[in-house]
């Protein structure tokens, strides 16, 4: 699915609206749970064909998504991670995520990332208004949460009331940016360095790093002794 230009919010900040207290955003429901849609048909359809006519071969989409699925949000921490103790590396992730992520032996695909660096005063979080776009090669799967209509509607709304949803909670003097991933563009979020991590290696530092920070919704933190 392709998104219309026009309807996306990237570098964005958005104002708060009044959010009744206690709403949550919803799961997204398994798809085997509702109908079988026109767009189910078709992909299923599309399939069909390009294996009737020997385009592709059953194996080839086996090890396509194998491949998706053996990605998980470690990848990208592994970029963070390298990022907060090597300044060159950071700013070449912050041009060409693609190109800084084959540095590390990661394949990204071929769609291009951008990194949105979060820095004091200015919070980042990432949404795909539209669909469910994420860099799945980098992040692995997206969350339900992240497919879900609330979501997808709301973060850019009420950006503020939604990350106190998920237990971060910024102050006034935070802005708050929200960017809108596109089938022709998608974002992770570079997280500040957590206070307290000087000295640590990359990969202790790499486990500060969640899904959750990857996509803006949280904040690293070190754990309590």
């Amino acid at each position: 699915m392709s998104h219309d230009p026009d309807h996306d919010h990237q570098g964005l900040d958005h104002e708060d609206h009044d959010h009744p207290p206690g709403q949550r955003h919803p799961f997204q429901p398994d798809l085997e749970d509702g109908p079988y849609t026109w767009h189910m048909a078709l992909t299923d359809a599309i399939e069909q064909l390009l294996l009737a006519k020997g385009i592709l071969r059953p194996e080839q989409i086996r090890r396509t998504l194998e491949d998706i699925d053996s990605k998980s949000p470690a990848l990208g921490a592994r970029l963070v991670a390298r990022a907060w103790v090597d300044p060159a590396f950071k700013a070449r992730l912050l041009a060409d995520v693609n190109a800084a992520a084959a540095e590390l032996g990661i394949d990204a695909g071929p769609i291009p990332i951008r990194a949105v660096e979060c820095r004091p005063g200015e919070h980042h979080v990432v949404v795909c208004t539209l669909c469910s776009c994420y860099p799945r090669l980098l992040l692995g799967a997206a969350p339900d949460w992240y497919k879900a209509r609330a979501y997808r509607s709301r973060v850019v709304r009420e950006p503020r009331a939604v990350l106190a949803e998920f237990g971060l909670e910024l102050g006034p003097e935070v802005a708050v940016v929200v960017h809108d991933s596109t089938a022709e563009l998608r974002f992770m979020v570079l997280p500040e360095r957590p206070a307290g991590t000087e000295g640590w290696d990359e990969e202790r530092l790499a486990a500060l790093v969640t899904r959750d920070c990857l996509i803006g919704v949280a904040r690293p933190t070190v754990p309590s002794a």
